[in-house]
């Protein structure tokens, strides 16, 4: 395969490389909203957690 023949082929697959590296950045991108979201999550019911009028242990 020629990859110097002409400069439309050479668009054509700096177009096709940046699509793929745009969709990995998408779905590292996504990926870390899913694991921020995940710890936003544990924060909040933590934080619900220690802010509940829980009976303390007294003996």
């Amino acid at each position: 395969m020629n990859f110097c023949t002409s400069s439309q082929d050479w668009s054509e697959r700096k177009n096709f490389f940046q699509a793929r590296k745009l969709n990995f950045l998408v779905s590292v991108k996504e990926s870390y909203e899913r694991k921020l979201a995940a710890i936003n999550a544990s924060i909040s019911k933590l934080e619900e957690q220690m802010n509940t009028n829980s009976p303390s242990i007294e003996s």
